[in-house]
């Protein structure tokens, strides 16, 4: 009997040692607590085995009756194995009732109240004890009896309803407190020459250490952290809420050498190193939890360096980073920005081509339609230089009662002057090519190609995705015979109702019929033509286009000098 005894004292204390080698952070407390107790109790029996005398047996009784917490650690234990959880007011009561038990046992050989009473006789050379059972003592019995069935319901609970728990640990579980329970109660009904209760511990440590090996493989989290934190290609680093240096790995102080230089709990705000690369973005996350992450260059490897918060339970406690090595990544998305900046300028140079050659028609087609007009020979191009230089003008005036507009809208004023007499192949030969002057009637027919040359320009133009160039080309073929008065054609628009670029084109267009030759006429002076435009704004023109066109003149008369 006494070899039996030392032999699972023995046992307990190897299996204690084998779970201190493979024990990790994340097993239970509850786990490791069972453990560390077990050789005590089973220390207890065995000196119970070797006692001579009463007061040494009620020591190692005393000493096995710490076996009270390993029924509760066990329970507590077994619910944490299922994915269980018992809140802890309730956990914090049910170790005090254990507790309380246990210091009852400690009156044992001094007061009735557990043991009413115990002796012993030697035979031979063992001890021999008689004991005699108090009302409290029957309670104990109790508390355990509820413990183990706390436990087995937890088990079967578990492998019905919790698919996050493995089948393989719950039938260890249960095989375990079936043994305990029947080693507890047989020991106890059929008066055997040795305790089995001690056993029973050994046969639980080793369940729970073919249990505690597997628990490892099923913590997906802290598995894929440790491969992670193994394969040695992802660097750590941690900081407390006021920058001081908490820790971090051989890989994060490969890409910050300064790490390597702190001290645990060192401020990392005096290092400009760790300031200006780390400090500077944890203070950007601080501010806004958008800034999550960014890039340290090492050499030729590009870091990607993640930022989190460092939390204990709920609560905040500072930063831990992330550094992953991100080249491949990186050096993919700089390849694909330049095949896409390659692609955007190459769409660029088509597009600008397609523009061009866009332009080009519409400028051969004004050319066209201007060869059947005997009377405006180069007017096309005169008019849209004339209107490239008052635009000019208009962009250089900073005064405060400057015309304002944007510099989009004289680019497209000065791409659309070449469309403002298309409307004129809808006007017949015999009026276009008159050499001379028009009757009335004949007027009034050439007065229609302003509406028909807004509605070729709608056509031409319906399509294009620049609204505002059709809807500015579509008005200075409509509105540039319109006059400031209002009697002007073909809608007789008066003052601002006459869009901006209109009443610029008018000036562009009379301007050049003054100065230039007609079929009709001979080319005027630019003292006279000058004398009439002047007259004429307020009038037929705007009058707040008139300074302008005065510092426009010295150019205008320069472009018609050298061009004659």
């Amino acid at each position: 009997m006494k070899l039996y005894y030392a032999l699972l004292f023995a046992i307990s204390l190897v299996m204690t040692g084998i779970y201190a080698i493979i024990w990790r952070k994340r097993f239970s407390v509850f786990l490791t607590l069972s453990f560390a107790f077990i050789p005590i109790v089973n220390l207890g029996y065995y000196i119970v085995s070797f006692s001579q005398t009463v007061p040494e047996a009620i020591l190692g009784i005393k000493i096995s009756y710490i076996g009270i917490f390993i029924h509760i650690f066990f329970m507590y234990a077994i619910f944490n194995l299922c994915n269980l959880n018992i809140r802890k007011p309730i956990r914090l009561i049910l170790l005090g009732i254990s507790t309380a038990f246990f210091l009852l046992s400690l009156t044992i050989g001094s007061s009735p109240i557990f043991y009413k009473s115990i002796t012993g006789e030697l035979v031979g050379d063992r001890l021999v004890l008689h004991k005699s059972y108090g009302f409290l003592h029957t309670l104990y019995y109790i508390q355990i009896f509820i413990y183990m069935a706390l436990a087995i319901s937890a088990t079967f609970y578990a492998f019905r309803k919790k698919n996050d728990v493995s089948r393989h640990n719950l039938r260890y579980i249960l095989a375990c407190e079936s043994i305990s329970v029947l080693s507890f109660f047989a020991g106890k009904l059929f008066h055997l020459s040795v305790d089995l209760t001690p056993l029973s511990y050994i046969l639980g440590e080793v369940v729970l250490l073919i249990i505690s090996r597997r628990i490892i493989l099923y913590d997906v989290t802290e598995t894929a952290i440790e491969a992670i934190a193994f394969n040695g290609k992802t660097g750590f680093a941690s900081f407390d809420d006021r920058f001081r240096y908490l820790g971090s790995n051989q890989t994060a102080k490969d890409v910050y050498p300064a790490l390597a230089k702190l001290k645990v709990d060192d401020s990392a705000l005096n290092n400009p190193e760790l300031n200006e690369g780390i400090l500077e973005n944890l203070r950007k996350y601080r501010g806004d939890p958008k800034h999550d992450s960014f890039f340290k260059k090492l050499g030729k490897q590009i870091f990607k360096v993640d930022i989190n918060r460092l939390v204990d339970g709920r609560n905040n406690r500072g930063y831990i980073l992330y550094m992953q090595d991100d080249t491949k990544d990186q050096n993919y998305i700089s390849l694909l920005n330049k095949f896409n900046d390659k692609l955007k300028d190459e769409v660029a140079e088509k597009t600008k081509h397609i523009i061009k050659m866009h332009d080009n028609l519409i400028l051969g087609m004004a050319t066209m339609v201007e060869s059947r007009d005997n009377s405006t020979g180069g007017h096309i191009k005169r008019t849209s230089e004339v209107v490239k230089i008052l635009a000019r003008e208009i962009l250089n005036d900073k005064s405060e009662d400057a015309v304002k507009k944007s510099d989009e809208f004289y680019r497209n004023l000065i791409k659309a002057a070449p469309m403002h007499d298309l409307g004129k192949i809808a006007v017949d030969d015999a009026i276009l090519r008159k050499p001379g002057k028009f009757t009335p009637q004949e007027f009034e027919m050439m007065k229609k190609h302003a509406t028909e040359g807004a509605g070729i320009v709608h056509e031409i133009l319906k399509e294009t995705d620049d609204k505002a160039f059709h809807v500015l080309a579509e008005n200075v073929a409509h509105y540039h015979h319109e006059r400031w008065d209002g009697s002007g054609y073909p809608k007789g628009l008066k003052g601002e109702e006459i869009p901006l670029e209109a009443r610029i084109m008018a000036v562009a267009d009379v301007y050049d019929a003054l100065v230039s030759k007609r079929v009709y006429k001979e080319a005027m002076s630019f003292e006279k033509a000058d004398s009439i435009m002047q007259e004429s704004f307020g009038k037929h023109f705007d009058g707040k286009l008139e300074k302008y066109y005065k510092s426009a003149r010295p150019k205008l008369e320069a472009y018609y000098t050298a061009n004659k």
